[in-house]
């Protein structure tokens, strides 16, 4: 499919969602968003196997597109009725991902968490077309949302000249538009820090289901999932777990991002019941990511631990550790090279040591080097890469697993100007306070441990997460500073 117009118009009504500034103005473009993506989506996957029995059987399709229908209007009345159960919901179906042929791939989707999505939607949607609401939080776009909004327009554009114009398809109707309406949804909820622990009451519960089963996969030496992390194992002196993830680091970084969640209940916890209870969790969730042996990962949660230590005593004894952790492990790199499978004096031992990290950044950034201004367009990395690099299919991934790195490749300064200009905007608005409100630390704290692990592996916008901490923490910064609110271990306790 070759549509570059509609996949443009599309991400222009998912940015009008976040950015303008009439409540019915939003709703509009929020519905046309949520139309306009399943079409997109259903042209791209139509001739494939999965879709084949309701393209042989109209009546069928007919019947699953009402109870689908159904189903949405159902979720859309709770949410309207407890406008709170909704991040409950996306919390509850952030994990989960069903694998879906497209374009001649697979890729593993968050269905569970698009019908959370298109139900918050619909119950913002329609009362205020209607005109049953306004907007109670009326109140004009902030600068993150301008950029996360600007970032999606010009992703989509760029998709205009990519070489792979159906993974940049793929990506704006799997994750730009509905993550896009997702931050909306979650940037306008009425939060507390009681609701803020109810949602990381369903991600604990979630990860320790998740861990449990990883202890299962690893001693029972099976993995319920990826047949190349299965490949994998079987050729290693090692055994990674993925749970029911199709990938042992996102599985990584999914328990490090709760386990920053439960780390600040526990330090700022004024009751024993807490302190134990937290610690108990944290151990669990440790050793579940221990069997991941996701070394970025381990990297995201430390950045995220010196965070809330920074953020509860002193910022500058947090530097401090984190400047040492630094100097201690470069240290160890040049003594003990052979330790990590390293030769300081042959790039093929470099990238053996970053399990082939080194090759794809050095492709990038060739790539970057050729077309600097606008790049090689959205999706394209991997095309480009085989064609300059002359590398295989299995070698040459979607993405260089760096992800400042992909985007130079991909969109040039242009798209690279925009990723740092909302880095900076995201940490300023997130870190702003995090001293005076734990779970705004919680929030910063998450979120730079996440953009950590996208550097040494993948997925940033293309994560619900991402979307998740920004709406959550944009939220909570717009909260008046003399709202009194309870403190959160109370809240936990």
């Amino acid at each position: 499919m070759d549509a570059p117009l509609p996949l443009i118009v599309t991400a222009l009504l998912a940015a009008g969602a976040v950015l303008l500034p009439g409540a019915r103005a939003r709703a509009w473009s929020t519905l046309g968003a949520l139309v306009l993506a399943p079409v997109l989506l259903v042209a791209d996957i139509w001739d494939t196997e999965q879709i084949r029995p309701l393209r042989d059987h109209p009546a069928l399709a007919l019947v699953a597109v009402l109870v689908g229908l159904a189903a949405l209007g159902a979720l859309a009345v709770l949410f309207d009725r407890r406008p709170w159960a909704f991040p409950l919901a996306a919390a509850f179906a952030i994990p989960f991902r069903v694998p879906i042929a497209s374009g001649g791939s697979t890729s593993n989707l968050l269905v569970p968490l698009y019908v959370v999505v298109g139900a918050g939607a619909l119950a913002y949607v329609v009362p205020r077309i209607w005109g049953e609401k306004g907007d109670e939080r009326e109140r004009k776009a902030t600068m993150l949302e301008w950029l996360l909004a600007l970032t999606v327009v010009v992703y989509a554009i760029q998709a205009s000249y990519s070489d792979d114009f159906d993974k940049a398809l793929e990506n704006v109707v799997f994750f730009y538009v509905p993550f896009a309406l997702l931050f909306a949804l979650l940037a306008r909820i009425e939060w507390s820090r009681e609701l803020a622990v109810r949602v990381l009451a369903v991600l604990v519960g979630l990860a320790i289901v998740f861990a449990c089963i990883g202890f299962v996969e690893y001693e029972t030496r099976h993995l319920l999932l990826n047949p190349k992390v299965i490949a994998s194992n079987q050729f290693e002196d090692y055994f990674r777990v993925n749970s029911l993830f199709f990938d042992p680091n996102i599985y990584g970084r999914f328990l490090a991002i709760v386990m920053l969640g439960v780390a600040t209940v526990l330090i700022w916890s004024r009751t024993p019941r807490n302190v134990y209870g937290s610690a108990a969790v944290l151990v669990v969730l440790w050793a579940g990511l221990v069997l991941t042996l996701s070394q970025s990962s381990f990297a995201a949660l430390l950045l995220g631990l010196l965070v809330l230590a920074g953020a509860r005593w002193s910022p500058r004894w947090a530097l401090g550790v984190g400047a040492a952790a630094l100097v201690i492990g470069a240290l160890f790199v040049v003594v003990a090279p052979s330790s990590v499978r390293l030769d300081l004096n042959s790039s093929k031992s470099a990238d053996t040591a970053t399990s082939g990290r080194y090759d794809l950044v050095k492709g990038g950034l060739d790539l970057f080097a050729d077309k600097p201004l606008a790049g090689y367009g959205s999706g394209g990395f991997s095309r480009a890469y085989r064609r300059q690099e002359k590398g295989s299919a299995e070698k040459a991934v979607s993405a260089s697993h760096t992800i400042p790195v992909t985007v130079a490749a991909e969109q040039g300064i242009i798209g690279l100007s925009l990723y740092l200009m909302l880095l900076v905007v995201a940490f300023t608005a997130l870190f702003r306070g995090v001293r005076e409100d734990p779970v705004r630390a919680g929030l910063a704290a998450a979120f730079a441990a996440l953009v950590l692990h996208t550097w040494s592996y993948a997925s940033f916008l293309e994560d619900p997460l991402t979307w998740a901490l920004l709406g959550a923490g944009l939220a909570f910064s717009l909260i008046p500073r003399h709202r009194k609110r309870p403190d959160v271990a109370a809240v936990a306790s």
